[in-house]
């Protein structure tokens, strides 16, 4: 089969929705509607994709073009919401040039579960049919607000009636449209010229092409699960199929040897990119955006990762929050520890409890193990961070770097005022405020000597009672 062409029907500002922003920029599964409908036509094999484009059109665009490259998605701009009819007239302007032969699949912007292999299976309806028209029908469980398919005694489609225009006895009718056709791109010319909008919405329906098609034997029909090709109206639609993608997604992952703890609390958005085997998820985690995870890896309860990439064998440990980072392999991270964007962290190095690191390299074998903030550093191998260490990056108008180099030691509570550079193998003694640059192999120290007042602490609770009395 040659490429097919797809369109992707999201003018729509969706009303049910009662949101600010259109219906198609909600997400399912951390991927907005329209690029989940993009996706399937990719996946189906399309060369050639047009986004018909209405409510706040510029802001849809500018989704797919950061998603897919600026003028890879095409668009089409439907100015008056007239109807898919209308909606599938306004892109053909985008199509002048193409040759008549091609088979176009009108695609929902709003129905992410719909599988690219029947989007396949419909262009290959299209081109076997005589009408050269396809079409998905679907049984819903319970009745719902679709177009109704009326078949002559022979089982030929004779049309297809609007809800909105049916009398009694054609709404008992279970067949339902589903909203997806195929069609030759010479037949969808011609066809949609005769179009109309004589019906209850005063609308250009693209459903009074299987009428049409009746002249020419009739548009071939293919039944879909309703599940998969429910769109998307109202918040609870918006969660209902944000459940089921989520149960398919983790479900494809298990099959690839991945393990889910409880699948029904864990979270793998859409674009995640790999997870390998061995790899286990604990209750609750979130993986996001372009995430990456290799093999034998122990994600733990509650942890949230977003565009990261986690190499062989790491431990990532209950409720750590990592975003735009890269983790080595066998490294250990946390628990409750917040990796901030550009932090990397080497292999079988340590970050532990109650860390906070951004922008910092932490290179092989080196440990914070708990309490400290690390920013817009270098941390040298097997370098040891104390307990309550901070990086002072900040003087209010820039960000300056510290440097601590392979094997420096740097004691708890200790303060390091950047810019400054902490030598291979020196120590920093605990409670040390740095603010020059520690040579190599040095001892660098900044408290007060201590006192000792031997005799005072009896004094002062005596004192303390006789005030009391």
């Amino acid at each position: 089969m040659s490429a097919p062409i797809v369109l992707i029907l999201a003018a729509g500002l969706g009303t049910r929705m009662k949101s600010a922003k259109a219906k198609v920029l909600h997400e399912v599964a951390g991927r907005p509607l329209i690029a989940w409908a993009v996706e399937t036509a990719k996946a189906a094999g399309a060369d050639t994709i047009v986004a018909i484009l209405g409510h706040q059109l510029e802001d849809v665009k500018d989704v797919l073009d950061d998603r897919y490259g600026e003028g890879t998605i095409l668009i089409a701009h439907q100015k008056e919401q007239r109807g898919t009819g209308h909606a599938v007239m306004s892109a053909l302007p985008a199509l002048e040039g193409q040759p008549d032969s091609r088979t176009v699949v009108v695609l929902t912007g709003d129905a992410p579960l719909l599988r690219a292999e029947r989007v396949s299976d419909l262009a290959n309806a299209c081109q076997a049919s005589e009408s050269k028209l396809a079409l998905l029908s679907t049984i819903p469980p319970e009745a719902v607000a679709y177009g109704r398919l009326l078949r002559d005694d022979s089982g030929k489609l004779l049309r297809i009636v609007e809800d909105a225009d049916a009398n009694d006895e054609q709404k008992t009718i279970r067949e339902m449209n589903a909203g997806f056709y195929a069609m030759n791109l010479g037949v969808l010319r011609k066809m949609v010229e005769n179009l109309t909008s004589d019906n209850a919405q005063g609308e250009l329906y693209l459903t009074d092409l299987a009428e049409q098609a009746a002249e020419r034997g009739g548009a071939a029909v293919m039944e879909a699960p309703f599940d998969e090709i429910a769109g998307i109206n109202d918040r609870r639609d918006l969660a209902r199929v944000s459940a089921s993608a989520r149960a398919r997604i983790n479900d494809a992952w298990m099959q690839q040897g991945v393990t889910f703890e409880d699948s029904a609390s864990t979270y793998v958005g859409a674009d995640v990119r790999e997870i390998g085997r061995d790899t286990i998820l604990g209750p609750g985690v979130h993986l996001r955006g372009k995430t990456s995870i290799g093999e034998g890896v122990f994600v733990d309860a509650g942890c949230v990762i977003t565009d990261v990439s986690i190499d062989n064998g790491s431990w990532i440990k209950p409720y750590s929050v990592i975003i735009d980072s890269k983790v080595g392999k066998k490294v250990q991270v946390g628990p409750f520890t917040h990796c901030r964007p550009n932090t990397v962290l080497d292999e079988e190095c340590k970050v532990g409890n109650f860390v906070e690191i951004k922008k910092t390299h932490v290179m092989a074998g080196a440990k914070a193990s708990h309490l400290s903030y690390l920013g817009d550093a270098s941390i040298g191998a097997k370098a040891n961070i104390g307990a309550g260490t901070i990086t002072c990056n900040y003087d209010g108008f820039r960000k300056h770097k510290t440097t601590i180099e392979a094997g420096a030691f740097i004691g708890s509570d200790s303060q390091l005022v950047a810019p400054v550079t902490i030598g291979r193998d020196a120590f920093v003694g605990s409670g040390t405020t740095v603010t020059k640059d520690v040579p190599r192999s040095s001892l660098a120290l900044s408290r007060t000597k201590q006192v000792n007042v031997e005799g005072w602490a009896d004094r002062f609770r005596a004192a303390s009672k006789k005030r009391q009395r």
